[in-house]
């Protein structure tokens, strides 16, 4: 008993043991159903409605993060705790599919292209584009930009 390790197991082992002799509502507590999902901070809410606003705007963490009267840090940690993305994924993702819109409506034969349209939304690199919008729309923008 005088190694920690062995002694905070066996003192787990005795705990839980005690807890499925004797009758107690602990384990009942456990199996309740879940409390109702947390809706979220309101920085979170005040970043998303900044980000949607300002999509076609050069915005970066700092401002995202003085919209949302919260740190960078803070932010970040937010947005990975309810959204599952960070600041930037979210409004790379939201440029993403304004760039999707522009090439469903555009029209080929009025010169546009995809550069064009890709450039618009913040990409630079025509080829990252093409990537992250096959990822997520599972075809080149071209063929989207052509049907």
């Amino acid at each position: 008993m005088s190694n920690p390790l062995l002694r905070a197991e066996m003192t787990r082992s005795l705990v839980t043991a005690l807890l499925h002799t004797f009758p107690n509502s602990f384990l009942e507590r456990l199996r309740a159903p879940a409390p109702a999902p947390w809706t979220g901070s309101g920085g979170v809410r005040r970043a998303v409605a900044f980000i949607d606003a300002h999509l076609s705007e050069p915005i970066g963490l700092a401002e995202i993060a003085a919209a949302a009267r919260m740190s960078p840090r803070g932010l970040q940690a937010a947005f990975r705790r309810e959204k599952e993305t960070t600041p930037l994924g979210y409004l790379r993702a939201g440029r993403l599919e304004a760039a999707h819109a522009d090439l469903v409506a555009a029209d080929p034969a009025t010169g546009v292209s995809v550069a064009v349209i890709a450039a618009r939304w913040g990409f630079a690199h025509p080829g990252r584009f093409a990537a992250a919008y096959r990822d997520r729309y599972g075809q080149a923008p071209s063929v989207t930009l052509h049907t």
